[in-house]
């Protein structure tokens, strides 16, 4: 085990150098004698570890840092803190666990391993009475998990609606505000390089869906995993979806929801339309923002750039102080709090609205054979608007909220109609009166 003198600088270890590592240590050059300041000691990079030695870097690491054994580097007996910013599930895992049994505390930025495998981190961080900190997991830059974690420990929080991911974000605010179609709105994010090359785990919801896992379990005090996730991208929204969002004064965002839902947790991943007087309706370009509903606090909500290599940079240093003052004071911050142990509501369970666009014959008893589906699963029906198109006529239906196995059946009902020419538009509506 890993044991400091308190009469030493406390040593860091940095696993990566892309974007965010890069930035990571950046600023642990630049703001040596400031970090010294608020810490209470000394903070030396004593390591960088990369894959390649040759590989082109935004900056210049100091000589002598850079290394690809990084199963040494977390080995290393003088090694107080340990900052992985690799992402993904291995060799991130293998090495955030021999960090922490060989005594360093961590600071990690790796949504995808805590919202898979999060209790094994947090089970040997415990095991080694070390710090696990995550803050720039979520969100980038923007302080939403340590909020969730301490400053509304004594609260009940009972929702959590976010939009955690800004390339979507992106996305669907030019589909609004441009008229563009998915995939001329995906090309530009790419250009822009708010998009990657190959866009999957953004734009089908798998990154908000692992973010959504870490923001459940924290808020409902159990364990949340990416799998207990509903999830649902924005490749299938098109401008039509967003010219009828538009019609009802709503814009579609992809949303992360989390909800208490009795003694359950409900959490999903989509795209749902929401009113443009909603806070979050206004978020634009790549920014996220998260907005927390709490028994006692109220309504709060958090905003600013959800990603990028200097906002999550920032949200990496901030946790590498905490930890870095708790190592001092030889104490630990809080661990894992999972003593609810909620179950994770089926999707089918959970109560949702509908937004559905029909095409149907323009002809007497439409509008009521369409309403008899509705009624058939028990939903009740809040609007409906009507517009004829020669023959044919498109009815736009908004239901009240209900479960979404019997919203779905009712979509499968009227897709078997002989009426129903085609239902060309079927969105989940958050926000608003139910």
């Amino acid at each position: 085990m890993n044991e400091r003198s308190d009469d030493r600088a406390l040593k860091v270890a940095v696993l990566g150098c892309g974007a965010v590592g890069s930035q990571v240590v950046r600023l642990l050059t630049e703001q040596h004698d400031d970090l010294a300041a608020r810490v209470g000691a000394p903070v030396e990079l004593v390591g960088v570890a990369v894959r390649r030695l040759d590989a082109p870097r935004d900056i210049e690491v100091p000589h002598g840092l850079l290394t690809t054994d990084a199963v040494g580097l977390v080995s290393r007996e003088d090694v107080d803190l340990v900052v992985e910013v690799i992402g993904g599930l291995e060799p991130a895992r293998s090495l955030i666990l021999a960090a922490l049994e060989n005594g360093a505390s961590v600071v990690t930025a790796n949504k995808a391993l805590l919202a898979e495998d999060g209790p094994t981190l947090f089970e040997a961080a415990a095991k080694a009475e070390r710090d696990l900190y995550y803050e720039a997991a979520v969100a980038g830059a923007i302080p939403i998990l340590r909020p969730l974690r301490e400053s509304l420990a004594g609260d009940k929080v009972t929702r959590v609606l976010g939009i955690v991911n800004g390339t979507t974000n992106f996305i669907l605010d030019k589909m609004d505000t441009s008229g563009a179609g998915f995939s001329e709105a995906l090309e530009e994010a790419q250009e822009l390089g708010y998009a990657e090359a190959d866009p999957t785990a953004d734009v089908e919801g798998f990154d908000a869906a692992a973010k959504a896992a870490i923001l459940a379990s924290l808020a409902f005090h159990s364990r949340v995993t990416a799998a207990d996730v509903y999830r649902e991208g924005i490749s299938e929204v098109t401008a039509a979806d967003v010219q009828s969002a538009r019609e009802m004064n709503s814009v579609v965002k992809l949303l992360a929801i989390c909800e208490l839902r009795g003694d359950q947790v409900a959490a999903r991943v989509h795209p749902a339309m929401i009113p443009r007087s909603h806070p979050l309706a206004s978020v634009r370009g790549a920014y996220n923002a998260v907005f927390v509903e709490s028994e006692a606090a109220g309504q709060l909500m958090f905003y600013g750039p959800g990603a990028g290599g200097a906002p999550t940079a920032s949200a990496v240093l901030g946790d590498l102080v905490t930890v870095a003052r708790n190592r001092l004071a030889h104490t630990r911050g809080p661990g894992e709090s999972a003593y609810a142990d909620r179950a994770v509501q089926p999707m089918g369970e959970t109560r949702t609205r509908y937004h559905v666009a029909i095409d149907v014959d323009d002809r007497a008893g439409v509008l009521a054979a369409v309403a008899n589906a509705f009624a058939d699963h028990d939903v009740s029906i809040q609007t409906v608007r009507q517009e004829g198109r020669g023959a044919d006529a498109q009815l736009v239906v908004v239901s009240h909220a209900a479960p979404d196995a019997a919203l779905s059946a009712t979509v499968a009902q009227l897709r078997s109609m002989d009426i129903v020419r085609e239902v060309t538009s079927v969105m989940r509506v958050e926000g608003g009166d139910e």
